[in-house]
């Protein structure tokens, strides 16, 4: 143990000012009233419910488990017990990484061991109470019960504010864990490289760690201030008290800070997080240049919210779904996260340093599998530079990345998690809908990967125009996002002047025509001889469940459907509209019953439609294409009513980084971009009776929709005081503002939308 005397002899002290015991101020009377992050902590939704500002780098909040699949984001509703808060989480992810530094206060003897929630005595696990927890953007406190402790947590761009108020005549004093992050779910520990945490002075704490999770071998260091000094430190290896020094290394390693009962008002403690290096962690600790003015930086977090809630105005007097509403638009803007420090450093894909011009930022937290389907349109619509940011930021690290273009990056690294590189979707849509993005840049990168990468599967892609089961798992998802991928890289090349490749892959994005079965009207796993695989059953994961999967959380019901770019060519193959629109219908109208081995994220199930995973997202809008538009319009509003609710368990699957609330708030409008790329919505059923969209340069739009509440189906449209006919309405136009109108009706109108030059286009370039 390091006294406070050993303390001041080692180190000089800080003269860092303690910060005066205040109360958190009244919630906010912006846009930030209306959400409630405690909506998706809880079900299958995988969401955290600490603070953050938007795009943040930054995210503390609480970790109630850190060991099984509904606590991927560290923090579960119905667990009973507290490990302690940390400062990166991931938002409503499927997979597990983070959860870097845990601060855990207490009172009384220290325990140093992180217990389980089957047994968590002995541990430094704590009982919580929801009657005692409170939560709103950029905010989060909680009082527990057993200690008696207030801790509240706020945060800046770059860096986490903790303010713990201890009740009186108790010995208080803090663990800093800094093995602590997400354990194997076989229950081993957080596979750290090396760490090591040093002493600066008794006031300031440091360290650095590389961690082999999810993203294997990202870095991470952090740099801690205290208001007040600490009457001593205890530091442990391996749980194990050692002393003779103010630097330790170790895979295991933790500190206690012991303030005794001499702590004067609250004790504030302030974290800067970096990838580069110790410095820079020190600098993005006092860039926001707030110190520990805990109501300031609270309340700046809670005016940057306003801010970026306020592009969408919505009039209703439902306030579950205006919560619903608001909250979706929350978490849209929680990831990507902001990955380089304030002085322009950060750590690329290649994991060496790099410099950014001044001016721009780099990215992490791309759920590209997930958000390029309605997270990215969204912002193309609500905010087109950060759109823009993000296409041109994936290029630049495709550039640095050993691997090529990016599939799942986190943290400076490739977790190659899902499949398909929708990085090329998220840019080929940037560049169709004329934002600011490097076109020949990207298909100088991209080129390799339409016709030179191998694996996984790619030259069996192009050799058979389809993957055969027997070579690759997952392959019928595999040929079907390909092909998507084809049709987003053609219009790269289109635009980089390749006229060449773009035929090219603009045909082979195609290929999904190969896997699909016309006896069964099923895409299918298909043989390296051509023969379909055996047995097959349309809600299997797979022909052989012993081997693997040929579907990526999905199976052939909802992969039949996938296809995003060639509508008309898939109702082809089918014989038609007739033939299409039932198939459809018997895809929502199916038993909903699963085989054993199907994912846990398939979920919210309509028939074989499952609302909770991504590879259903479109589907209800294909009605529009085969001249059933008031079939997308029923199937829509059924979605938005029974798949989220303003509950803990209220979204119907994984958040997955905004995509599930992209979904809510684009359909709750009216519309939803099947095809990205191809930059069109088609309509769907309002929700709202009115709608401001703050559009670029001043503009507005304003959609009405006349009768919506009690009324799903759409009698009518006008644009722009004009009549509209069309079941769609292009990007083009949504962005030169303008009035929207819906007129609403509680029977379907079959004649909106069937006439077939009002259907979406497909297939198409500009």
């Amino acid at each position: 143990m390091l006294s406070r005397r050993s303390l001041l002899a080692s180190a000089a002290a800080s003269g860092l000012a303690a910060a005066m015991p205040r109360m958190s101020q009244a919630q906010t009377t912006g846009f930030s009233q209306f959400v409630d992050p405690m909506i998706g902590t809880g079900g299958h939704g995988h969401v955290y419910p600490g603070a953050s500002v938007p795009f943040g780098m930054v995210q503390l909040s609480p970790d109630t488990d850190n060991a099984r699949w509904d606590a991927c984001s560290g923090y579960y509703y119905d667990d009973k017990t507290l490990l302690g808060f940390s400062h990166t989480h991931l938002s409503g992810t499927g997979a597990s990484d983070m959860l870097d530094l845990l601060v855990v206060p207490a009172i009384g003897e220290v325990r140093i061991k992180p217990g389980t929630l089957a047994d968590p005595e002995g541990s430094y696990r704590t009982a919580m109470s929801h009657g005692q927890e409170h939560s709103r953007p950029g905010y989060y406190s909680l009082v527990m019960p057993e200690s008696g402790i207030h801790a509240e947590l706020t945060a800046s761009a770059r860096a986490g504010l903790h303010r713990y108020t201890f009740p009186e005549g108790k010995d208080a004093h803090l663990l800093i864990d800094w093995a602590h992050g997400f354990r194997n779910y076989d229950g081993s520990a957080t596979k750290i490289i090396a760490s090591s945490i040093e002493l600066r002075d008794e006031q300031v704490l440091v360290g650095s760690r590389q961690v082999r999770q999810w993203a294997q071998g990202r870095y991470i260091h952090f740099a801690m201030k205290l208001s007040q000094p600490a009457d001593s430190m205890t530091f442990y290896k391996d749980d194990t008290e050692i002393t003779g020094a103010t630097t330790y290394q170790g895979q295991s390693l933790k500190v206690a800070l012991h303030f005794g009962q001499g702590l004067k008002g609250p004790l504030l403690v302030k974290v800067g997080l970096s990838a580069v290096d110790i410095a820079g962690a020190l600098k993005n600790l006092d860039e926001d240049g707030l110190g520990f003015d805990f109501e300031a930086m609270s309340g700046q977090a809670a005016a940057q919210w306003d801010t970026h809630l306020s592009p969408i105005e919505i009039t209703t007097d439902n306030a579950d779904q205006r919560a619903v509403f608001y909250t979706a638009l929350y978490h849209v803007q929680l990831a990507p996260t902001l990955f380089c420090d304030v002085d322009g450093r950060y750590r690329g894909m290649d994991k060496q340093v790099h410099q950014l011009e001044p001016g721009k930022a780099n990215y992490s937290t791309y759920s590209l599998w997930d958000t390029y389907r309605a997270l990215h349109p969204l912002l193309t619509i609500i905010d087109p530079p950060r759109a823009a940011a993000f296409a041109q930021n994936l290029i630049e690290q495709g550039e640095q990345s050993p691997s090529g273009p990016v599939i799942w990056p986190l943290q400076g690294v490739e977790t190659f998690c899902m499949i398909g590189w929708h990085s090329a979707v998220v840019i080929a849509e940037a560049i169709h809908k004329g934002l600011p993005v490097d076109a020949k840049r990207a298909w100088a990168l991209y080129r390799q990967l339409a016709f030179g990468r191998n694996t996984p599967g790619l030259n069996a892609y192009r050799g058979f125009g389809y993957i055969p089961c027997d070579l690759e798992g997952e392959s019928v998802s595999k040929t079907l996002e390909y092909a998507y991928d084809d049709w987003a890289m053609s219009h790269m090349a289109q635009a980089a002047g390749d006229y060449m490749s773009a035929a090219l892959l603009r045909e082979r994005s195609r290929n999904y025509r190969n896997v699909f079965d016309a006896k069964t009207q099923f895409c299918r796993p298909r043989l390296m001889s051509g023969q379909w695989a055996l047995p097959f059953d349309p809600r299997s994961m797979g022909h052989d469940s012993k081997r693997w999967w040929d579907y990526t959380e999905s199976n052939a019901w909802q992969a039949t459907f996938l296809n995003q770019h060639d509508l008309y060519g898939h109702i082809g193959l089918f014989g038609g509209d007739a033939a299409f629109e039932a198939k459809l219908d018997a895809l929502f109208n199916a038993p909903s019953d699963l085989p054993p081995d199907a994912p846990p994220d398939m979920t919210g199930m309509i028939g074989q439609y499952v609302h909770g995973n991504e590879p259903s997202h479109h589907i209800a809008y294909l009605y529009a294409y085969c001249g059933a538009h008031y079939k997308t319009q029923t199937r829509i509003r059924d979605i938005l009513k029974t798949q989220y609710r303003a509950a803990p368990d209220g979204m119907a699957g994984n958040e997955d980084c905004g995509q599930m609330s992209a979904w809510y708030i684009l359909s709750a409008l009216g519309f939803y971009p099947v095809d990205p790329v191809g930059g069109v919505y088609v309509f769907g059923s309002p929700l709202f009776p009115h709608a401001r969209i703050h559009l670029p340069e001043g503009r507005t739009l304003t959609i009405r929709a006349e009768g919506t509440e009690m009324k799903p189906y759409i009698e009518s449209v006008t644009w722009q005081g004009r009549p509209w006919s069309r079941s769609w309405i292009s990007h083009a136009d949504l962005l030169q503002g303008g009035e929207l109108v819906f007129v609403m009706s509680e029977k379907p109108n079959p004649a909106f939308g069937f006439d077939i030059t009002d259907r979406p286009p497909s297939f198409q370039f500009s």
